[in-house]
């Protein structure tokens, strides 16, 4: 069976903002890595 796709999103603790992988890295403890389901391909125009 497959696993599910996410993608990891790193978000401050403090301010509630999007910040860098790197960022995230150096401050472990204020910021938070989300996991969210990875978007699913859309199926294009007719």
């Amino acid at each position: 069976m497959a696993t599910k796709k996410t993608v990891e999103h790193n978000r401050s603790a403090v301010s509630g903002r999007f910040v860098t992988e790197g960022y995230a890295k150096s401050h472990p403890k204020t910021t938070v890595t989300e996991h969210r389901p990875a978007p699913k391909p859309s199926k294009g125009k007719k």
